[in-house]
């Protein structure tokens, strides 16, 4: 139940209502932003009231807009309904409804670099944000809204709304007040430098700034965010992380890296878990994190002491991070700080702290292109993210993974990539079980040699050879291509009816 630590002034109880009579203030057509950022701080209860509603008779379809995809009590829900029109920035491949809608072109979706979403907002380029919805650990007595493990885009979400709906969910630790750091970057010409030169600054509020009068109602709420954990370390992953770590050594030694690590960044998903977890076992200490999500591992590693601050603009709350955190409160506050979507992944701020940057691509070619998003050239498996951000304004640039895919029927080296996220002019190093390539300074035919020789499978090294040989022999230029050629080599991925996920 609602109680004054959760609702601290008496005129916030006035507000609370039924998620049905919430779900009524969302209307056809509607512009309709959620908090949360992968399924972590996003609201329950109104959206799946909302789909009740659709499934009932009620016609609405609405443009949702989020930080990063969010669970599947929004997505799943609506999607099945077809409840939702167009979709922004960003969704991932679980939510099955969203997917098949998505790839049949009967939800209008638009891939963004994460960065770029809230300032775009900001600028008004997507039209008002008619509502929003927002999932809250508390609200103060002043109205502000002291949120959860997730913020994304809600900052800026909120400060455009016209309409705000907030669910207060009593699953939420109220001692996750004071983990936050709520900053708004203003617009130009009079936008100012993000004043963050170290990871653990704060240079903004504990709350987001929101006001009793602008809040619409309130809606209770006891459900837990919908996430698993994630698959443990296996042999392979646990060899790209000795990889990484061994690379990361040498430049050490060489002087290119300082002694002191400079903040790491690393993707989403069980890959890029278990190559962050790998770090345990490396001599490095004191580490820092200035990420966009903070997975199992990175809890892991403020435990065994490894990792002395972690910010983020969310943490993923799987039943082992739950256990973890709720074991130890005092410990996680002290080395986590949850930041706005657009600050977290903001160039300035990458830039200024030379973040290492790590993130897991489907695939990537010969020529260090890489694909994060579709695989088979058109089928979208998830959004860009945010590892567009970081890879284009990364002190160091790494993409790691498995060599292959579909227990080896696939490699995820290729002669060249389906769909380019990632061209040859934002990437540096890529890191499989089988090796490192360095492709830092290096001319088209040198990286080609070296990614083939260092990071492909054996079973497929000596195909991706010939290809290059044929390539350059057959094509000459600066970056030797035969495009029928290769369409031959990815048409067998094509037959055999497999995907790279």
């Amino acid at each position: 139940m609602l109680d004054q630590t959760r609702l601290r002034n008496p005129k916030l109880f006035e507000k609370v209502v039924s998620p049905e009579k919430a779900a009524e203030l969302i209307e056809d057509g509607m512009n309709v932003g959620v908090s949360g950022f992968t399924p972590s701080g996003y609201p329950k209860k109104t959206t799946m009231a909302l789909a009740k509603a659709i499934k009932e008779g009620k016609k609405c379809r609405i443009n949702l807009w989020s930080g990063a995809s969010v669970g599947p009590e929004i997505e799943e829900a609506l999607a099945v309904v077809n409840g939702i029109k167009g979709r922004m920035p960003y969704y991932a491949y679980s939510n099955k409804s969203m997917k098949t809608a998505i790839n049949k072109n009967e939800i209008e979706y638009l891939d963004q670099h994460l960065s770029h979403f809230a300032q775009q907002i900001d600028y008004g380029f997507f039209g008002d944000v008619d509502v929003a919805i927002v999932e809250a650990a508390a609200i103060t007595e002043d109205g502000h809204i002291i949120l959860g493990s997730g913020i994304g885009n809600t900052p800026m979400l909120v400060k455009h709304a016209k309409r705000i709906i907030v669910e207060v969910n009593t699953s939420i630790p109220l001692s996750y007040e004071g983990l936050h750091d709520i900053y708004l970057v203003g617009r130009p010409p009079r936008r100012t430098e993000i004043p963050i030169y170290h990871v653990n600054d704060r240079v903004g509020t504990p709350y987001l700034e929101c006001g009793l009068e602008r809040i619409n109602c309130i809606v209770e709420s006891d459900i837990v965010d919908h996430v698993r954990n994630l698959t443990p370390p296996d042999d392979t992953s646990e060899k790209i992380a000795e990889n990484l770590v061994d690379f990361l050594e040498y430049e050490q030694k060489k002087g290119r890296i300082p002694a002191k690590m400079l903040p790491l960044q690393s993707g989403v998903g069980s890959i890029a878990n278990a190559v962050l977890l790998g770090l345990e076992k490396s001599k490095f200490e004191n580490l820092e994190m200035y990420s966009e999500i903070l997975q199992d591992s990175v809890f892991k590693l403020i435990k065994s002491g490894k990792v002395a601050f972690a910010s983020g603009c969310a943490f993923t709350p799987s039943p082992t991070v739950k256990a973890m955190y709720e074991e130890e409160p005092e410990l996680y506050r002290k080395h986590i700080l949850l930041r706005p979507l657009d600050i977290t992944n903001h160039p300035e701020v990458i830039r200024r702290l030379g973040v290492i940057a790590m993130n897991t691509p489907l695939e990537f070619d010969i020529y260090g292109q890489a694909n994060s998003t579709h695989t088979l050239g058109c089928t979208m498996m998830n959004g860009i993210g945010g590892s567009g951000d970081f890879m284009r304004n990364g002190y160091l640039t790494i993409f790691s993974t498995e060599s292959t895919a579909r227990n080896g029927a696939i490699s995820r080296v290729v002669p060249m990539v389906t769909h380019a996220d990632h061209t040859e002019h934002d990437t540096m190093v890529f890191i499989t079980e089988q090796g490192v390539a360095d492709i830092r300074g290096l001319t088209p035919l040198k990286r080609a040699k070296l990614i083939i020789n260092n990071c492909a499978h054996p079973d497929y090294r000596e195909q991706l050879l010939e290809y290059l040989n044929y390539s350059s022999h057959n094509f000459p230029g600066h970056e030797p291509q035969a495009l029928e050629h290769a369409f031959d080599m990815q048409k067998a991925f094509i037959q055999s009816g497999t995907m790279l996920k």
